[in-house]
């Protein structure tokens, strides 16, 4: 046998059998928690003393026949079979012991009145044991000793006193956790000379790991020891527990190992508490119930009703065994498996009246709510107040559904009408984070409270917000009108009303023409950009500015300042999605990705599932408007996982949009289609994520050959927009997406003057609508302006960062070279058409650059190794030369170049040169690829 960390005690053994065997007999108790390898040294004892030629002895005590005298003394015989004439004796000598009365009190064995002849068994039982010593050496080993009868005892305390001169070994072993044996016993052994204590302590970190290096490999075991040790603390029985989950676990070969904590150990653990005293196993359900690190001995005495000196003991008995560590069990599967028997009654009693006993002690709210929602029922008076404070703090500490959790039982518990009103309105603003179709149970109550005055000002706003995510705009608006007519002077609320109302006109602008934004308590007109210092009022703000106005830098830095100072709660989500949602109109694509990553990771951080599906949806927006249509499409997804499509209320818009429009780019149309199959409110085309949902709507049928449907949407879009003042191509280009349709119907004509239209409303800024809407022109106007309609649209939308569309607007150039004869420039274009549709996965297009190419042929296409040796020596170029070679390639001379650049025509030579030398060109019309489409700003 093999023992790990047990060098000490077995050395210890060998030289008390060492002793023994020269006449010099001792005691060894082996004293140790419940699992602690107890038994497993006495086995080592018996294989070592067996080796040496020892009579070894064994017995074990029963908690099942701890009143059955002589029940530890009748197993040693069996063990004496080589000694045929001493067995017989032995035997004979029980069987007169085995007569006594079986009733005998097991606690007190040393007042029985022995008879004469049960005495004169027991001594020949010692005599014959002492001669068979003096043929051999003899072991005697007890293995529980806790748990043996009086009368067995009995004879031990009275054998003790011979060892000293006989080769005779004692070596027994004691549970810690369970009851001890009588102090007499102990006492006798203490007088001994030849007396030792063995206390096999747990294992080490290191001693788990060689434990389960037995059973697995190195790197496995090395990789599962520490968490192994924590779960076990140790106790090497827990351990070889750990061991059989991980042996019977269904992990996959390969993955990274993670440790298994199954039936066999909460089995085990169970089994521990069982063999240990039932004060044990009771404190061990207490502290499962309380589920706290060190609760101290107090409040687990008071409900075991219990001494602290006991509950103390029971508790450092625990510990050894490695059960518990702070006060707590080490696992949940632990506290599973300790609470396993327990009645549902008999635990909500414990959480009763540890709520009882912590509120008498003046214990904080978020340490007594557990037990309050534990107990479930008959909750005293003032439990309301407790659980309302708790769930205070939960929130403040990013625990939403701890604070639903508490102010659901005080909604229950609370008798006072007055109060439950304001409970379900904290009740709703708690679960709308988590699930907004959660606290649209509570609406039509809460709406009834507010007409009848019932209803607090504070909640009213958030009521309002609620309304308008159902649909229920007219209520919304009613709302806010009542604390407008209630005239609240508190300048907190008249804050909040002025930072709703700028949030609303930028996400519901049907309001902004209703008393909504008109109310007494807002003093006024809204105050202008800047001139407030709530960072919410300037967040909305700018996304009024740039849907109202188009792309503004102004807005977008207001945007930025405003999420700079503001911090993520449910006072302030809403407006930093407003100011992510104005750079990303605004063309700040890289800025709003990370803005928009930073609270995504917050929001998943604090574990809040609205706020991290919303984040989700703005953060598959912006990729769209970067061309990454797969991305877009799984986070979109995931948002809806996270947060199911009937919860969105109007806001569904959003991710839906996200995900026809994905689909379509991708060419899985029949994906979009279910997609637009999911019901929606007709409130939500009285949304800017109306907007968005007939954008992709309409996109959708034009890509699928339905261009009267496709107009049908671009034209409710034009309508929605021009009536809330939000006409601005940077939000939808619905003249651009027009101007497709009517191309696609022969209406050459009305497409121009659409896009005309649009392109008098871009201005001069680059932007990504303007490179849109070129590309549109491109194909509405004259033929022999194409190539130049084209070429700027590719600059423009590479320069934005839209992979997708510039793909498309090279696609088409390419198309404009090969059908005006060019084809030596319609390759180089169709190349990087075609790079950039399979990295965006835009199948359809990839599909049409593909036909485009093999009409062009293979005529002068390059081999791939000459492709690869090229593309790397553009990587060599300086940002100089490839924005001088860019330009020279789209057909600009020396001179226009220098005077685009800011730099000399000398300049321009110089870098022209290095530029052909290092790629190995000798004429700009054969750069490639890589360099034609490297676009200057």
């Amino acid at each position: 046998m093999r023992l790990v960390e047990r060098d000490v005690e077995l050395a210890a053994l060998r030289d008390m059998l060492r002793r023994a065997a020269r006449g010099h007999g001792g005691v060894t108790v082996i004293s140790g928690g419940i699992g602690s390898g107890k038994t497993e040294l006495l086995d080592a004892a018996r294989e070592l003393a067996t080796e040496s030629g020892f009579l070894a002895l064994r017995a074990t005590g029963s908690w099942a026949e701890r009143h059955s005298p002589g029940s530890v003394l009748g197993q040693l015989p069996r063990y004496a079979g080589a000694l045929a004439d001493g067995s017989d004796v032995l035997a004979r000598a029980l069987r007169r012991v085995g007569s006594m009365r079986s009733d005998a009190d097991g606690g007190a064995f040393e007042r029985w009145p022995l008879d004469p002849a049960t005495t004169a068994a027991l001594y020949q039982f010692s005599t014959e044991l002492v001669r068979i010593s003096e043929q051999a050496p003899v072991l005697l080993c007890v293995d529980d000793i806790q748990f043996a009868d009086a009368l067995s005892l009995h004879w031990i305390l009275q054998f003790v006193r011979v060892l000293r001169t006989s080769s005779i070994a004692l070596v027994v072993a004691e549970c810690t956790l369970s009851d001890s044996v009588h102090p007499h016993l102990h006492a006798e052994l203490l007088r001994h000379p030849n007396y030792r204590r063995l206390n096999p302590g747990n294992l080490s970190p290191d001693g788990v790991t060689e434990v389960l290096a037995h059973h697995t490999d190195a790197a496995r075991a090395a990789a599962l020891g520490a968490a192994c040790h924590r779960v076990s603390g140790g106790n090497p029985l827990l351990v070889r527990a750990l061991v059989e989950d991980q042996r019977h676990s269904t992990t996959l070969s390969g993955a990274a190992p993670e440790l298994v904590v199954g039936d066999g150990y909460a089995d085990t653990v169970l089994s521990c508490l069982h063999r240990g005293r039932a004060p044990a196993l009771q404190l061990a359900q207490v502290l499962a119930v309380l589920d706290e690190p060190d609760p101290g001995t107090q409040l687990p005495a008071h409900l075991l009703e219990q001494e602290e000196a006991v509950v103390e003991q029971c508790a450092t008995a625990l510990e050894e065994a490695g059960l518990i560590a702070d006060g707590r069990l080490r696992h949940p599967v632990a506290r599973a498996a300790a609470l396993r028997n327990l009645s549902v009654h008999a635990r909500r009693d414990l959480h009763r009246r540890a709520a009882h006993v912590l509120y008498k002690d003046g214990a904080s709210a978020v340490r007594i709510a557990p037990h309050l929602l534990g107990a479930e029922h008959d909750l005293e008076s003032w439990a309301p107040s407790i659980l309302r404070e708790a769930a205070e703090r939960y929130l403040a500490g990013n625990r939403p559904a701890d604070a639903r959790a508490c102010l659901d039982a005080a909604l229950t518990a609370s008798p006072d009408d007055g109060e439950r009103v304001a409970l379900k309105a904290q009740l709703a603003g708690t679960a709308w984070v988590l699930n907004p179709s959660i606290s649209a149970r509570h609406l039509d109550d809460l709406a009834a409270a507010l007409r009848d005055g019932r209803l607090p000002d504070r909640h009213a706003l958030m009521l309002a917000k609620h309304l308008l995510w159902h649909g229920r705009f007219e209520e919304a608006v009613e709302a806010i009108e009542r604390m407008g007519e209630r005239g609240d002077p508190d300048p907190s609320n008249a804050a909040e009303i002025r930072a709703t109302r700028e949030l609303l006109s930028s996400t519901y602008p049907p309001l902004v023409h209703s008393a909504v934004l008109a109310v007494p308590s807002a003093s006024g007109p809204a105050p202008a950009r800047g001139a407030d210092d709530d960072a919410r009022i300037r967040a909305a703000a700018a996304l009024t500015q740039v849907l109202s106005c188009g792309p503004s830098a102004a807005a977008a830095d207001d945007a930025e300042a405003a999420m700079r100072v503001l911090r993520l709660g449910k006072n302030t989500q809403e407006w930093i999605m407003c100011a992510v949602a104005a750079l990303q109109f605004a063309d700040r694509f890289d800025a709003a990705a990370s803005w928009c990553d930073h609270w995504l990771a917050e929001a998943r951080a604090r574990n809040v599932p609205l706020w991290e599906a919303e984040f989700s949806s703005m953060r598959a927006g912006i990729l769209l408007r970067q061309g990454d249509p797969e991305t877009a499409r799984r986070l979109s997804e995931a948002a809806l996982a996270k947060v199911s499509a009937k919860s969105w209320g109007v806001c569904l818009g959003g991710p839906l949009a996200n995900l026809v429009q994905a689909a379509t780019e991708t060419g899985d149309f029949a994906a979009a289609q279910e997609y637009l199959d999911v019901p929606v409110l007709d409130g939500m085309f009285s949304t800017r994520f109306g907007l968005y949902f007939l954008h992709a709507r309409g996109r959708y049928h034009l890509e699928t050959g339905r261009p009267y449907a496709a107009l049908d949407d671009f034209s409710a879009c034009a309508e929605l927009m021009r009536g809330w003042g939000f006409d601005q191509p940077a939000l939808v280009p619905w003249r651009s997406e027009s101007a497709r349709a009517h191309l696609a119907l022969g209406d050459r004509d009305r497409a121009h003057r659409l896009v005309r239209e649009e392109l008098s409303l871009l201005g001069p800024d680059r932007t990504r609508a303007r490179g849109i809407t070129l590309r549109v022109l491109a194909a509405t106007g004259d033929p022999t302006d194409r190539v130049g309609w084209l070429t700027r649209a590719a600059e423009i939308l590479q320069g934005s960062g839209d992979r997708l569309q510039a793909a498309g607007a090279l696609a088409d150039l390419g198309r404009a070279h090969r059908e005006t004869g060019r084809p030596s420039r319609a390759r180089p274009a169709l190349e990087m058409a075609a790079r950039l549709a399979e990295q965006c996965g835009a199948k359809p297009l990839a599909v049409t650059v593909a036909a485009e190419l093999a009409q062009i042929g293979r005529r002068g296409a390059r081999t791939t190794g000459d492709s690869a040796e090229r593309a790397a020596a553009v990587g060599r170029l300086s940002g100089a030369e490839r924005r001088v070679a860019a330009l020279a390639a789209h057909g600009h001379t020396n001179r226009e170049i220098a005077e685009r650049l800011c730099i000399t025509v000398s300049t321009v030579e110089q870098h022209l040169t290095r530029v052909f030398r290092k790629i190995g060109v000798r004429a700009r019309r054969e750069l490639p690829a890589e360099i034609v489409f490297d676009m200057a700003d």
